[in-house]
């Protein structure tokens, strides 16, 4: 035991002591360091719809994170959109961890971050026309792109040569699985997410997608208009996107994307698109309002809706809203509140 004098010596010292270091402990000079807080979004997620440009957006993301010094995280599995709930949690942990900031990227029907507890991040992706889409997909499994290799060959190996150059008139009229619902309603489940009736074309799946499209997307493209599309994400994400445009019209960029467009595509009957246009009505309810929403966003951003020649459409689709050039005068929210909502995210 040591003296009054040295026990009184020992508890100043040590007080001073405690003074000169503060409060700090072992792990806040040797634990993980604190995660950074960006003043951008950090998490971003664009769950790519199959054969809807995803191919040519992913070749300008590579370049991208390169230039921009951002964390580009891909996936090799492309066929496997519907996930357990153990899936489900599995990857938005793996996706959660990733080095900030990142973009994440992969066929996958929406994920709900905040039912497991993570951060949600902020969404993006591109739809198109669903006819075309469906075709589109179609002949690409069929007989691949203009990159060759026999890549649809190492795709669809178990193919047979009787389904392979199946008549795509025949597939439809006849009612083949591969031309009917469920096979079908592709686009939807993409924005309503991974709960079984989500799945099944109807009211309840469609509303959920647009809901899900409001509250989680930051954008919601429509790949006939990728300029635009691309135009809009460097204006809210410069971080990723910053000159995205010049890269896309660059004509080295420009060779390596018309790598990517399906070989041997035919156009249907009109009979056999009008039956089509039938069995997608719930996916052209989906991007009727998609693109309504996005012609809305490019008018609020001084883009001008160049008036095309409408396409064919059946009976139960009511006449597109924006058909005029004139801007929006928006009084209830300027663009920049606007935006910086977004980054609060």
């Amino acid at each position: 035991c040591l003296g009054t004098k040295n026990s009184i010596g020992w508890l100043l010292f040590i007080s001073n002591l405690l003074i000169f270091v503060g409060n700090s402990t072992y792990l806040d000079d040797h634990g993980p360091p604190p995660q950074k807080v960006l003043p951008f979004p950090s998490q971003v997620v664009y769950n790519r719809v199959g054969k809807c440009g995803s191919r040519t957006v992913v070749l300008l993301l590579r370049i991208l994170s390169e230039k921009h010094g951002f964390n580009l995280v891909t996936s090799d599995i492309h066929n496997k959109t519907r996930l357990t709930k153990n899936e489900q949690m599995e990857l938005i942990k793996n996706i959660s961890t990733a080095e900030q900031p990142y973009l994440f990227t992969r066929h996958v029907h929406f994920l709900n971050f905040s039912r497991f507890g993570g951060d949600q991040p902020v969404y993006i992706n591109i739809i198109r026309d669903p006819v075309n889409r469906f075709l589109s997909n179609y002949f690409f499994r069929r007989f691949g792109d203009w990159r060759g290799e026999q890549n649809h060959m190492i795709r669809t190996p178990n193919m047979r040569q009787e389904e392979r150059y199946l008549d795509i008139n025949v597939c439809i009229l006849e009612n083949y699985p591969e031309c009917s619902n469920p096979r079908l309603f592709y686009i939807i489940p993409y924005f309503c997410g991974q709960h079984p009736r989500c799945r099944e074309p109807g009211e309840w799946a469609l509303e959920r997608a647009k809901l899900n499209v409001n509250e989680n997307f930051l954008l919601v493209g429509i790949l006939e208009e990728l300029e635009d599309v691309l135009l809009l994400l460097e204006r809210f994400l410069p971080h990723y996107f910053k000159d995205v445009l010049s890269i896309y019209k660059n004509p080295e960029h420009r060779k390596l994307g018309n790598l990517t467009v399906t070989v041997k595509k035919t156009v249907p009957s009109p009979e056999a698109i009008q039956i089509l246009y039938q069995r997608m009505r719930y996916e052209y309810e989906f991007y009727y309002y998609v693109k309504e929403q996005f012609h809305l966003l490019k008018r609020k951003f001084g883009l001008k809706s160049h008036i095309r020649k409408p396409s064919p459409r059946p009976e139960f689709f009511i006449p597109s809203p924006l058909e005029t050039e004139e801007p929006i005068n928006d009084e209830e929210e300027d663009d920049e509140k606007w935006l910086e909502d977004i980054y609060k995210r």
